[in-house]
């Protein structure tokens, strides 16, 4: 069967599983997140082994370091798998419940329920984890999903698709309500981008270059997640010890996420008492430093920082650092560089932490926090489809209410319009 055909046959797959599983029950979704957990559980060797053939073609390509640490699983990583999906299990159903029932002058009753979207396509590379928090927000909040994950993560995505079709057989749901793009062909990507009759909405996940191509390419509407280029500012009067603490968290606790701190604005009286150490610190976590001509002065190895830099989303052990006047000059170069995905600021001052967080327009703006919290799992969601930098119609971390629609509800009692 050529590529086309295949994706087609997928879609209508999707398409016909759709209606079963936006009518089961609550008890029947859940009871699937329950065999899957202990699908997982029962499947950690094979996994691993799967895992492992992926790593080492990966390597024989040359790939990345920060792209080999995406792909990566080993035990700790199947156990937060088994966490994602039981707190998706915990969550309340997304669907069904119908808000904001007001009464209108005429006597109706007007609400608005929520609803599953219906069939998901989600395009990812790398990261293998995506596979089985894809598949449990989309069956949670009603929808069916085809995956369409990396050439490089064939193998790992296949045995973890492998426990999605029996945790599904099991609770008596249909399996095609979670569909692998088996295919490597680079040809299935246009060819989902094109089957708007079967798929009603499209998720990418991965590089700025994918996220461009696919909404540039997509006859079907996008959530996007452009690059994560973050920002940290430590303001006048912080808590030294705070400040430091967040700053190396941020940088430092993983490289190749996209809610990790790429640039760190520092406010200019830090520069004696505060600076030299966090750069001292980054140095030691091996951290390559690009800075303003003022942040040279502090140590002879920082770069000086070209325009480029302001810009970058680097998902490597590469940090950018400006020194401002203040918050108002932070906010201007948040404003100017920013990909609108998450910035924070460290602050003591009530006032300048509420400025911040009316001016800056992010999908997630911290206070006192390290840029890693902005993630799913973190906010409560119990995982994340994505990180939207939309404002339509989801943004930040899209969880099972992110998957989900409205409609109007009217009530009556035998009301005719006059």
């Amino acid at each position: 069967m050529d590529t086309q055909s295949y994706i087609e046959q997928l879609g209508e797959g999707a398409k016909l599983a759709s209606r079963n599983i936006s009518l089961a029950s609550f008890s029947q979704r859940n009871e699937f997140l329950k065999r899957l957990s202990e699908e997982l559980s029962n499947s950690k060797k094979i996994i691993l082994k799967a895992n492992q053939k992926d790593l080492v073609e990966a390597a024989n390509k040359g790939l990345s370091e920060s792209l080999l640490d995406r792909l990566r699983i080993d035990q700790p990583a199947i156990d937060r798998m088994i966490d994602s999906v039981r707190e998706v299990l915990n969550l309340p159903d997304p669907i069904g419940q119908i808000e904001n029932l007001r009464s209108m002058p005429s006597g109706i009753k007007v609400g608005q329920m929520s609803v599953p979207i219906g069939v998901i396509g989600i395009i990812y590379e790398s990261r293998p984890n995506v596979t089985i928090e894809a598949a449990s927000l989309c069956v949670k909040s009603g929808n069916t999903v085809i995956l369409r994950g990396g050439s490089e993560a064939i193998f790992s995505n296949q045995c973890l698709a492998d426990c999605l079709s029996t945790a599904l057989d099991q609770a008596k749901l249909p399996v095609k309500a979670v569909q692998l793009v088996e295919t490597v062909d680079r040809a299935a990507v246009g060819s989902l981008l094109k089957l708007s009759e079967c798929i009603d909405l499209i998720i990418p996940r991965g590089g700025k270059g994918l996220v461009a191509r696919i909404a540039e390419e997509a006859r079907i509407p996008v959530i996007k997640h452009l690059d994560g280029n973050c920002h940290l500012y430590l303001d006048d009067g912080v808590d030294l010890d705070v400040a430091l603490k967040v700053a190396i968290n941020s940088k430092t606790n993983r490289y190749g996420t996209c809610n990790t701190m790429e640039t760190l604005l520092v406010a200019e009286s830090l520069i004696d008492n505060l600076l030299p150490t966090i750069v001292k610190e980054m140095f030691s976590h091996g951290v390559e430093i690009r800075g303003c001509e003022r942040s040279k002065n502090i140590a002879p190895e920082i770069i000086l920082a070209t325009e480029n830099d302001w810009y970058e989303e680097y998902l490597a052990p590469i940090l950018a650092i400006r020194i401002v006047s203040g918050i108002e000059e932070a906010i201007e170069h948040i404003s100017l560089y920013s990909s609108n995905h998450t910035d924070g600021i460290v602050t003591q001052n009530h006032q300048r932490a509420m400025k911040f967080i009316r001016e800056i327009d992010s999908s997630s703006v911290l206070v006192n926090a390290s840029t890693r919290f902005a993630d799913g799992f973190e906010y409560g969601l119990g995982a994340e489809i994505g990180i939207s930098t939309d404002k339509f119609h989801a943004r930040g971390p899209v969880g099972a209410e992110g998957l989900t629609s409205k409609k109007y509800v009217v009530l009556g009692n035998g009301e005719i319009r006059n």
